[in-house]
């Protein structure tokens, strides 16, 4: 049986993810795309790498029929989507890639997006839609909640260290190096051609990162306790992906054979051998996640560095492999897909 699917906020670029890899699904049918100011558009005309598939035209939300879809991507802004959902019909199962269900909490969420939640009784059903670590909350749930790219890259790093216990968990440093696309595609001064290439800088340092209410609600339910680590990004004049660098106290073999067993059964979850260390280059335009563990100078200290595609393993990926658990269908369906490279 083949899934019926809408991608709402298709003219972005975790939009054009989506279909990229629905496109060899085999088990999904788009039939429906939205866009706002792209309404009446073709695909192609839109993103014109996409111009060989059969799609439909980009339409309106409110013009779209959704009796007879099994699911949603909600590929819209923050705080769009909240109501976008609540709108919904309630046979229909969502996945949302936007922030507004990914914090439990609702103050939290005012805390780190400045505004009231404005579904709160939506979010009591939401499932945070970190894959490997929450599927069989996944396959049953109606409503998930995708991530933040930077906030999985730093997780699949550190979730299992922290819960075996094996790195001091109020002595962690957290350094990610950014692609653009995770900024999105609307036109900003400071992401002009000439304002970006041939630089790199920090933003959002001094833990005023969103991600950070994701790093702060995961990693303190996993200890037990309060865990708050220190988390820069840095934005990298490259199109895609993220390199998470993790600097933690404990023995590097006892880091490296944690992550190993803890990933073992994973098909997108790559340790490499110790002293090995990832490249976004190696994970582009894939599902796969590569963490490398190496020991530093110092004894008694790690570094632990992740790379991962922010586009795709990141969010759009992460949206179809939990898609897929929802729908009941192999959770490897669609992402299969090799890294590109060059």
């Amino acid at each position: 049986m083949t899934a019926k699917v809408a991608i709402l906020g298709a003219s972005g670029y975790t939009g054009a993810e989506l279909v990229r890899l629905i496109a060899t699904h085999g088990q999904m049918e788009i039939a429906a795309l939205t866009a706002d100011r792209k309404a009446g558009s073709t695909m192609g005309e839109v993103f014109p790498h996409l111009r060989h598939l059969d799609l439909p035209r980009l339409a309106r939300i409110e013009d779209v029929d959704f009796a007879g879809l099994d699911l949603v991507f909600c590929a819209l802004p923050h705080a769009t989507s909240q109501q976008v959902i609540a709108g919904l019909p309630r046979g229909v199962k969502v996945v949302d890639l936007s922030a507004d269900f990914r914090l439990r909490d609702p103050a939290d969420y005012e805390r780190w997006y400045g505004k009231p939640h404005a579904a709160p009784e939506l979010q009591k059903e939401a499932v945070y839609g970190l894959t490997e670590f929450y599927r069989e909350s996944i396959r049953p749930a109606r409503l998930v909640a995708g991530t933040g790219c930077n906030a999985a890259a730093g997780q699949y790093a550190l979730r299992p260290l922290i819960a075996a216990g094996v790195i001091d968990v109020d002595d962690i440093i957290l350094d990610l190096k950014c692609a653009v696309s995770g900024a999105g595609r609307s036109l900003k001064e400071n992401l002009l051609h000439a304002e970006l290439s041939e630089g790199y800088h920090a933003y959002s340092a001094g833990g005023t990162h969103r991600h950070l209410g994701e790093f702060d609600q995961e990693f303190s339910a996993l200890a037990g306790r309060e865990v708050r680590v220190r988390f820069t990004p840095h934005l990298m004049p490259a199109n895609r992906g993220i390199l998470a660098t993790a600097y933690v106290t404990g023995a590097a073999q006892a880091v490296h054979d944690t992550l190993s067993q803890a990933y073992a059964g994973e098909r997108f979850l790559e340790v490499l051998p110790i002293g090995e260390l990832p490249s976004t280059r190696h994970v582009r335009g894939s599902n796969f996640c590569h963490i490398g563990v190496v020991g530093d100078r110092l004894p008694g200290r790690a570094m632990v560095v992740a790379a991962l595609d922010n586009l795709t393993k990141g969010s759009s990926g992460q949206a179809l492999q939990n898609a897929n658990l929802m729908l009941d269908i192999p959770e490897h369906t669609g992402l299969m897909l090799a890294p590109c490279f060059p």
